[in-house]
């Protein structure tokens, strides 16, 4: 893998040969990150001082584009070595928040021309999405919760970033498929179930009308679960509006209740959102599985593992 790093006054400098790297991809939130580590050279000090942007570069392929957080020198028994740690483009939505604002009517474009463009991020993907009521940016709104919020409240999708850092605002699309079985280098696999925190009811509350409606996890419910919520809605919310207030709430405490980790020899066996069908008669684990984090490591010592983090597909 090459580093690259480019420096606040517009110029561009290739890494020495990296002795260890990590590269960590999610796509969204918890942002992509990275971390590499190279032998250091004096004349890198004022490189490494004006560093903004990094690239990690794969047989000619950009595997992550980020920011710069933080870079260390360090004078060792193994010499002087540097290591640059960072983060994805969506730390730049998340380090930034949003002036208070209502919009009527807006669309995505809208959205993104006001919370996205003017941090320096482009847009490779762009779903036609309007709202139909009025949305409101609170203060101290981060511009990433700005624009997912809209999102998902009005396209029914989470917004990501591609490797190459621009701003995939779309349904998810163009993913691979991969199978992986007994026969595939799989050097460790973890199977974690976790029932904390699953709702089995939610109770959404309109206070204006005093109206309510519940919304069940019917399967949950079978398994002994006893976990409910109540939502209040700020009110004129239709049956509708309720409905998806409460399934939203009950999927997004399922989606940590089971999560299988897969470490593999090589590197980039595969990216965020690409399917596994995974086939592990051993454990007695088998189906289809979504890569939600794949992490990327590798040292001169120990060569190149990637650690893909599944849970099951919709």
């Amino acid at each position: 893998m090459t580093g690259r790093i480019f420096t606040a006054d517009h110029q561009v400098y290739d890494l020495p040969a990296l002795l260890e790297w990590n590269v960590t991809l999610t796509g969204a939130v918890p942002c992509d990150s990275f971390s590499v580590t190279f032998l250091y050279q004096k004349e890198m000090a004022e490189p490494l001082h004006l560093a903004a942007g990094f690239a990690a570069i794969e047989n000619g392929e950009v595997m992550l584009r980020g920011i710069v957080d933080e870079y260390t020198v360090e004078l060792g028994k193994d010499g002087m070595t540097a290591t640059i740690c960072g983060r994805g483009y969506a730390a730049r939505l998340l380090d930034n928040e949003s002036r208070p604002v209502t919009y009527q009517g807006a669309t995505l474009a809208e959205i993104i021309r006001c919370h996205v463009t003017p941090y320096g991020i482009s847009c490779g993907a762009l779903q036609d999405v309007a709202a139909d009521s009025v949305y409101t940016v609170a203060a101290g709104t981060s511009q990433w919760k700005a624009l997912e919020n809209f999102c998902r409240t009005y396209g029914g999708f989470s917004p990501r970033f591609a490797r190459d850092g621009r701003l995939l605002a779309a349904p998810e699309s163009g993913w691979t498929h991969r199978v992986i079985g007994e026969d595939d280098p799989v050097l460790a696999c973890t199977l974690r179930e976790d029932h904390y925190g699953v709702l089995s009811e939610v109770l959404v509350i309109d206070k204006k009308r005093n109206a309510s409606y519940s919304v069940k996890n019917q399967d949950w419910i079978n398994r002994g679960g006893q976990c409910r919520r109540v939502v209040y809605t700020p009110g004129q919310s239709t049956w509708a509006d309720m409905r998806y207030t409460g399934e939203y709430q009950i999927e997004q405490s399922r989606k940590e209740e089971k999560e299988l980790s897969v470490t593999l020899a090589g590197g980039f066996p595969a990216f965020p959102g690409d399917r596994i069908t995974l086939e592990l008669q051993r454990m007695g684990v088998s189906g289809v599985f979504q890569v939600t984090e794949a992490e990327n490591r590798f040292s001169v010592k120990d060569g190149a593992t990637a650690t893909l983090t599944l849970r099951e597909c919709e």
